[in-house]
This record gives C-alpha cells, structure tokens and sequence, in this order.
C-alpha cells in the first residue's frame, strides 16, 4: 500500500514530482487551488490545457509543470464532480478522479504526488465525505507512486483528512 500524508500548506510548494490541479473542465485556469497552480506555473499552463481540450469529470490529463520549481516536473488536472445533494453519482466520481490522477502518474512514472481535497472548495461537495472517498480511493488503487501527499488548504480540512486516514 501506497504510504499516504497528510500536509496543510500550499501545493505549489510541496517536494514531490508532480502536482494535481483541481481543474475545470476547459483546463484553462479558475479559482482556488487551480488558481494558485497556474499562477505559480506561467501562462503556459493554461495554453497547455486549452490544447488538450476539455477534460471529463472524473477524469484526469497531464502537461508539463511550466515555471513550477522543481522538483515538480507535472501537473495533473482532474475535474471533481459539482456536489448536488450526493444523489448524481457524486461519490463514484470524485473517487475516480482520485484513481485516475494515480494513473496518469503511473504513466509519467512519477514517485511523490501531492492531491489537494477535489470538489470541497466551490463545487461543494461535504468536506468529511470527500475526505472519507480520498483516502479510500488512494489506498485501493494499484500505483507504482511511492508517496502520495493529501494537501490541504486549512486546519479544517487537515483534520478530516487525518482522521479519514486514521480509520
């Protein structure tokens, strides 16, 4: 089983080989943690996904890291599922972009990844439950990554996470 952290901080300075944004379906830049990444990776980061076109919910793609300090070497983008009351297969979702993300860095053979909490920002989906699904979905899924580093933006979200991976 991959060893799996929990970190609060910003992804855009974490020690690893690639990073995931938590994207949009343009792949072209928004807000929040996917704001923070391509500000710090360069224009180029949303030239890149413009032309990879758009990516499915729940699926993941990867470009190249741009103006991120090594030793990240990629980014790769996953749109999260919009929360809308859970009943809209909301959780499937978001736990594949957790195995799909694994996937594509298995491809890169990357060796550390760092994931931020997927859809707990403005596409709401609950803190607790997504924390539950990520930790689940990391630990279940076949990777070569040696270590995958949960990333969260608060204390709030911290502690879910570490008390999801404490069950």
């Amino acid at each position: 089983m991959t060893p799996i952290e929990v970190v609060q901080g910003d992804i855009t300075r974490q020690d690893v080989d690639a990073i995931v944004a938590a994207a949009n379906q343009s792949l072209m830049g928004g807000g929040g943690v996917d704001g923070a990444i391509h500000r710090a990776a360069g224009p180029r980061l949303a030239e890149a996904g413009a032309a990879m076109g758009p990516c499915r919910p729940g699926d993941a793609k990867a470009t190249p890291a741009f103006d991120l300090d090594p030793p990240i070497t990629h980014v790769i983008h996953t749109v999260g599922p919009v929360w809308r009351g859970g009943q809209h297969d909301e959780a499937e979702v978001l736990a594949s972009c957790y195995r799909r993300c694994l996937e594509v860095a298995d491809e890169l053979g990357v060796r550390t990844l760092a994931i931020p909490a997927i859809s707990t920002g403005v596409y709401g989906f609950p803190a607790e439950k997504a924390a539950r699904i990520a930790v689940t979905a990391v630990r279940s899924s076949p990777t070569a990554v040696e270590r995958v580093r949960l990333i969260a933006f608060d204390r709030e979200t911290h502690d879910l996470l570490a008390a999801a991976l404490a069950e």
